[in-house]
């Protein structure tokens, strides 16, 4: 159950400056309809350059509202410069924080505040009108590449459901669970030089050789729980380790999961991609719900 602070819940009934400003400086507007969040954020900027007043129409869950009314109230006297670099976590920290799921919400509040400070400031933004449905990554929400990339980098993502969180992308149908999981990939290794990664590692990694096969099983189960398990929960699905042999991992899906015509790719690409990075680099999944026609695993000892 997602926890709403009380600061959340007064923004939320009681939103501060809605409304369209009619002698607003500048505009920022982001998002669409089309991607379920839309925002359009007003600012009144005086000679001095300080932010006079702050207005916002938007199109979103509650959080939005919220996360956008907070930014509103954040901004009033500050010097446009000085604005310019509040961040999603200032705005969440500012409302007394909001659960990974929900920081989005503060993210498409920061992005419509560095579309109005760049207009401000005469400055082209790259990636205006990218976010068209025929150059999105997830086409569910009409979320681009470059908007998934700048999430991994700001806030050192590794997976697929904290993308989603960030994003909005992946959260639909799943089908681009796999193109997300190549950019995190991507990303994070062009990032390696500067920042490594930092998802931490079972005691045991690269040592499976020398385990039981109990003990592999036990460290097979503690990826899927900390490093898989939550993704596909976030699509209303689960997994379920069946049996290891040798290097054979045997697992099932069910839920959604169970259904989704992309299953075989999520499979291949995220969950045996990250067991064999994680734990042993021969290790083969095999989905036992698919091939149960076949295949007859034994339980788990």
């Amino acid at each position: 159950m997602t926890t709403v602070t009380d600061k959340v819940r007064d923004h939320f009934i009681n939103p501060r400056n809605v409304g369209e400003m009619a002698d607003a400086t500048v505009v920022g507007e982001v998002g669409s309809l089309a991607s379920g969040q839309a925002l359009k954020l007003y600012l009144k900027i005086g000679a001095d350059e300080r932010i006079e007043a702050a207005s916002f129409k938007v199109f979103g869950s509650p959080q939005a509202i919220a996360a956008s009314s907070a930014l509103t109230e954040m901004l009033k006297g500050k010097p446009v410069d000085d604005a310019a670099r509040i961040t999603a976590d200032d705005i969440a920290a500012y409302l007394g924080g909001l659960p990974p799921e929900k920081m989005h919400a503060c993210v498409i509040a920061m992005e419509a505040l560095e579309a109005a400070y760049a207009r401000f400031r005469g400055i082209a933004l790259d990636n205006e009108g990218e976010e068209d449905l025929h150059h999105s990554v997830c086409r569910c929400y009409s979320v681009p590449e470059h908007k998934i990339e700048r999430a991994i980098r700001d806030h050192n993502l590794t997976h697929v459901y904290q993308v989603t969180h960030y994003t909005t992308a992946g959260g639909g149908c799943g089908s681009c669970h796999v193109d997300i999981m190549q950019i995190i990939d991507r990303v994070r290794a062009e990032m390696a030089p500067a920042k490594p990664a930092t998802r931490p590692a079972p005691a045991l990694a690269g040592a499976t050789g020398n385990v039981s096969n109990l003990q592999k099983m036990q460290l097979i189960q503690e990826v899927l729980d900390r490093e898989i398990r939550p993704g596909l929960a976030m699509d209303g699905g689960d997994m379920e380790l069946v049996d290891v042999q040798g290097n054979q991992v045997f697992v099932r899906l069910h839920g959604h999961c169970n259904s989704c015509s992309s299953s075989s790719a999520t499979m291949k690409f995220f969950v045996q991609d990250r067991l064999r990075e994680m734990v042993d680099p021969n290790l083969e999944v095999i989905d036992t719900t698919e091939h149960s026609a076949e295949l007859h695993a034994p339980p788990m000892r």
